[in-house]
This record gives structure tokens, sequence and C-alpha cells, in this order.
């Protein structure tokens, strides 16, 4: 048997059914569905590092050009200068480059960001204002790298510091909120740890409020991802502190470090440096409603950095897009109903499902109802009958649940003798 379904509140057009038998499973097969992206998270080993020079900042230093080398993406390889990356689709969490992105890497000031994150929990709590004051200690002052150049013996509002952390990236801002907030900087460095602990930053590990390069002091790509998409996610009253160009403090005026940002490319986050680590950009940006998280690093310089991340930026955007394949509760099929009241009953989904895809990969995608039909009555409003199913092959699958739109109550016992009788007879 084979027909034509038009789900009933989309225009979508969708292809042929088959039914394998009525009165068990129906598999429907709907055509011109979209593209899945899974994200690999094989677990590399960590990167050994060479022992690096002691500064944190963001240098100019121009080191030797490096030969791009692929990056794994749903549409074939990509070249990158960049040693490791990872691009993420904020809506769906597809990843839509990577490479060598669960490797061990020294993060440099993208350290901050977590940094960042422990500072907006306190402020979301309550337990930080913006406007309160904190202490500078003799370490903050004499701290190196980087600088919003903090007064010895001084107080600074909040605020300040994290727009000298963020904007400026100053190493002295950092140590001055984590001493104010935990005590001391081991003690926040605890609160670091824990939180990325929490949020599954598994190839994380943190020494350090400032990413000061130390031995054990790591992050992957994948997770300066995870802690921008948290950033932007978790407290977006807080964000705009990364978008700002410039920053002045005790009558010196600084340029965010992020060119990115400063060029409106980019509407956040952080970049970093060190000499083992190269240079490290985390940025993120919004193009017709469709908002991408990118991380990158071991570029070998401020300019290939910028250059590199505004390149990937435009691939990204490009070819890929987002499409909501499923909306919640619109009906996909109408299903028999067995001695019910109603003939049938709509099945919907319990969650749209969008998806990020390459451009003209509409067909790629296969989307199956599958439940045993007739369902017998009586069914309940929102009572699981079966399952949705995305898949594209060799792709994991992607299932939803598939529910009664509708309450059919059972018919009374005239009249489901009448269904039987008449049914018997149709056979007959």
């Amino acid at each position: 048997m084979t027909g034509t379904v038009t789900p009933t509140g989309g225009p979508r057009p969708v292809g042929t059914y088959r039914t394998k038998d009525a009165m068990h499973t129906r598999r429907f097969l709907l055509a011109g569905a979209t593209s899945l992206l899974v994200s690999t998270t094989a677990l590399a080993a960590p990167a050994r590092r060479r022992h690096a020079a002691p500064h944190a900042a963001d240098g100019a230093a121009q080191a030797s050009a490096v030969p791009s080398t692929p990056a794994n993406s749903l549409i074939g390889p990509i070249d990158t200068i960049a040693r490791w990356a990872c691009i993420v689709d904020y809506t769906t969490g597809a990843v839509i480059l990577e490479k060598a992105a669960d490797e061990r890497m020294p993060p440099s000031s993208l350290t901050k960001m977590m940094t960042a994150y422990v500072v907006f929990g306190m402020l979301h709590a309550g337990r930080l204002t913006l406007e309160q004051t904190l202490p500078v200690s003799e370490k903050a002052w004499r701290m190196q790298g980087s600088k919003m150049f903090v007064p010895l013996n001084g107080t600074v509002t909040v605020a300040e510091l994290i727009q000298g952390m963020v904007i400026q990236s100053g190493n002295d801002a950092c140590i001055v909120l984590a001493e104010g907030i935990a005590g001391s900087e081991d003690q926040f460095v605890s609160l670091m740890n824990a939180q990325a602990a929490q949020l599954g930053m598994t190839n994380s590990h943190f020494l350090n409020a400032t990413g000061w390069p130390m031995d054990g002091h790591y992050m992957s790509a994948r997770d300066v991802a995870t802690i921008a998409m948290h950033l932007i996610h978790d407290f977006p009253e807080y964000y705009h502190f990364f978008s700002e160009k410039s920053f002045q403090f005790n009558k010196i005026t600084q340029e965010n470090r992020n060119a990115l940002v400063v060029k409106g490319i980019a509407d956040g986050l952080k970049t970093g440096h060190t000499d083992a680590g190269g240079f490290g950009l985390c940025a993120s940006a919004e193009r017709g409603g469709n908002r991408v998280v990118m991380a990158l690093n071991g570029l070998p310089s401020s300019n290939a950095r910028a250059q590199e991340g505004e390149r990937l930026f435009e691939w990204s955007f490009v070819n890929f897009e987002n499409a909501t394949l499923i909306h919640k509760g619109v009906a996909m099929d109408n299903a028999p109903v067995w001695l019910g009241q109603a003939a049938t009953v709509p099945l919907v989904a319990t969650r749209d499902v969008t998806l990020t895809l390459p451009h003209g990969w509409q067909n790629r995608v296969h989307v199956s109802m599958d439940y045993s039909s007739p369902i017998p009555a009586p069914v309940m409003a929102g009572q699981q009958v079966g399952e949705l199913v995305i898949a594209n092959t060799g792709l994991a699958e992607i299932r939803v649940p598939l529910v009664a739109g509708a309450s059919v109550p059972r018919l009374g016992l005239m009249g489901r003798a009448t269904a039987v009788l008449g049914q018997k007879l149709g056979r007959g």
C-alpha cells in the first residue's frame, strides 16, 4: 500500500510511505528532510608540551608560518593553520568543524573565560555585586603579563575588574577577583575545577585563574567552546562585557584584544597567547538568526589568528544552516483507532527538532514514524504510542516520542459489538 503523507501543520512536502501490515507496524518514510550533524568525541592522548616562556599576555611576536592541515567537517576535510579547533552551532550543539578538539593544550588567556564564569555565577547568586569594590593585594599588583594596571593597596569595582579581565586580558584583574571572592587564588581555582567538572569539561584542569603557563594547566578546544556556550546561555546579562571594544582604567585605554570584536565580525569572547600554545581565539558571531561559537588555538601570530577566525566564520555561515524539521504539537499523521469513539487520533512530537545541515543536503535524512496500527481505544492525550525516528545512513539516530494529540474514549458495548461484527462481515 502506498500513498502521500502531509503533516497537517506544516508546508514541507513529503514523500511516500509504506505500510507493512495495516494491523501491525506502520513505518512512514518522509523525503525532503534534513541532514544531521554528529559530534565525534574520541579522546586524544594529551599533547606533549615544551616549557613555555613565563607570560600569558597576547603577544605581538610573529611565529614562523604554519602549513594548513585538514580539520574534519561533515562536508569533507577543511584546511586550517590552527593546531586545535572546534566550531559549534550554538542552537543545536552540532559540531561544524573539529581538529584535535579533545587534545589537551595550553589555553593561555582563554582560561579567563572559566574565571569569568565563576565570577558571573557569584553575581547571579547575589553573592557579589557589580558596584562592590575589592582590594588590590601586592600579588595582584606585581602580576606580570597583560595588565589593567590596578593600584597597589587600592580598591577596584567588580564591574571594572571584569572589563579589565575580558577586554584588556588583565592578569592582575583576575587575581583581585579570585582573592576577593575565595580568599586566595588557590581556593578560587578549586571553584574553577569544580565548575568545569559540573559542565562536563573532561579535558580541562586549572592551576591558576589567569592562564599563566604551568605544567598540568590545560584545556581542550572542545572544552573552550563548551565554556563559551555556557557563558552565552547561562549569563546573557553579562555577555555584553565581551563585546566592548575598548576600556580605560587608571588613565590607560586599551583596545579589546579580540580583533574580530573590534571589526564587528564577532560579539565576544576572548583571545590568548603563550609560547607553548601559540595564538588562540574563542569567538562567537550571529548572522541571520544563527549563532556559531569558534575555538582555535596554536596559530602562528595575532594577524593569522584574526584572519583564520574571520575565514572560518565566513565558511561556517556560507556552508551551514539550521532547519526545524519537526514542530512540537503539530500533527504528523492521523492514526486509525480500534474501537474508539473517533476513527483516528492525531500523532504529534513532544518537542521541536532543529538540525544543523550543509546547504543542499535536504534530501539525505530519513524521518520515519513507527507505531502499531490501529491504536486500541481508549487513547489518552499525551499517551506515547510510538517513536519519531530521524536517521541518516552511517550517523546516529534521533528518537523523539510520538504521542496522541487528543483523547479518544472507547466505544460502548453496543458500539464495540457493531464494529467487531462489521469487521468480520468485511473479511467475509
